[in-house]
C-alpha cells in the first residue's frame, strides 16, 4: 500500500534525511588515501547518535553496521572493514538516520585523493542523472518517467544504470511502495501524487549493468569488475512538484565546491528551523 504523506510528516522526514545529509558532510574530508571505512562508520554512528538519531541500517535485516560503504567496483551496501581506502580510489557512502518515527537515508560518491578526468566525468554523469530523475517527479507524470530520464540520460552518455537494483517510498518504513527503477517507460507505472515521499537513487556502472551478489549477503559488485557510483536524495511531491528533502550542501561545503544544482527543488512550506 502507498502511503501519501502529510506536510508535518514530511517535515519529521526532512529532518530525519538532513541528519543523514549532515552525517555525510562530517565523513566529507574524513575520505582520503589510508583510512579505512570501519573507522568512518563510527564516526557516523557517533554522529547520529548525539544529535538525537538512530542509525537507522544498524540492525535493518540484520545488516551489521551503521554506513553502507562501497569502493570501486562494489555497487550498494558494502560492510565497513578495515582495509584503508586508496588513491584514486571512490567510496559510495550511504547513510541512514531514523528519528521522530521516520526514516532518511543519503548517498554520495566520493573520491578518494585525486582521480582520474575519465571518472570525474563519470561521477558527474552519474549524479546529474539523478537530478534529471528528480525533475520528472510532477504530478501529471508516472513512476516509469523518472525511471525512463535516468536510463536515456546515463545510456547516451556511454554508461549503464543498474537494473536489479531500485529506489523506493519512504516514511515510516525504510522501504515502502511505490518501487522507483532507474529505467522504465513513459506514463507507465504509479501516478505521481502530492504526499508522495521517494528515495531516488540511480546506480550507474562504467560498464555492464549486470552485477554480482556476494555470499555474505549483503555487498553486491559490478559483474565486470568495473567501478559503479551511487547517488540519492529523499524528495517529497509538495504542490505538485519535487522538493528535497536531503542535500549535498553540507558535503560540498566541506568539499569547498560551489553548486546550484538543488536550487529548482526547494519549497518553503517545508523549511525547517532546526537545520
Amino acid at each position: 500500500m502507498i502511503q501519501l504523506k502529510t506536510i508535518e510528516e514530511i517535515i519529521l522526514i526532512k529532518k530525519s534525511a538532513f541528519l543523514a545529509s549532515r552525517t555525510l558532510g562530517m565523513l566529507a574530508k574524513e575520505v582520503k588515501p589510508g583510512v579505512n571505512t570501519l573507522y568512518l562508520d563510527k564516526l557516523a554512528e557517533g554522529f547520529i547518535r548525539d544529535h538525537g538519531g538512530k542509525p537507522a541500517f544498524l540492525g535493518l535485516y540484520d545488516f551489521p553496521n551503521t554506513l553502507c560503504v562501497s569502493p570501486n567496483h562494489q555497487v550498494v551496501h558494502g560492510i565497513p572493514n578495515e582495509s584503508p581506502l586508496c588513491e584514486g580510489d571512490i567510496l559510495s557512502i550511504d547513510c541512514g538516520v531514523y528519528m521522530n518515527g521516520f526514516y532518511g537515508e543519503h548517498a554520495y560518491t566520493f573520491e578518494v585523493g585525486t582521480v582520474s578526468n575519465d571518472i570525474k566525468k563519470f561521477l558527474n554523469c552519474s549524479k546529474k542523472s539523478l537530478y534529471i530523475g528528480i525533475s520528472k517527479c510532477l504530478i501529471g507524470n508516472h513512476i516509469g518517467d523518472i525511471g525512463y530520464s535516468i536510463q536515456s540520460y546515463i545510456e547516451k552518455n556511454g554508461y549503464n544504470v543498474v537494473k536489479d537494483l531500485v529506489g523506493h517510498g519512504l516514511g515510516k518504513e525504510m522501504h515502502e511502495e511505490p518501487q522507483v527503477p532507474n529505467f522504465g517507460k513513459k506514463g507507465k507505472g504509479f501516478p505521481l501524487k502530492n504526499g508522495l515521499v521517494l528515495s531516488v537513487e540511480p546506480m550507474v556502472n562504467l560498464g555492464s549493468s549486470e552485477i554480482s551478489f556476494h555470499k555474505d549477503e549483503w555487498t553486491i559488485t559490478t559483474l565486470d569488475n568495473k567501478i559503479s557510483a551511487h547517488y540519492e536524495h529523499n524528495i517529497a511531491i509538495v504542490d505538485g512538484f519535487p522538493c528535497l528533502l536531503s542535500t549535498f550542501r553540507y558535503i560540498y561545503k566541506e568539499l569547498n565546491i560551489q553548486s546550484f544544482e538543488e536550487d529548482p527543488f526547494q519549497n518553503k512550506k517545508i523549511n525547517i528551523d532546526n537545520f
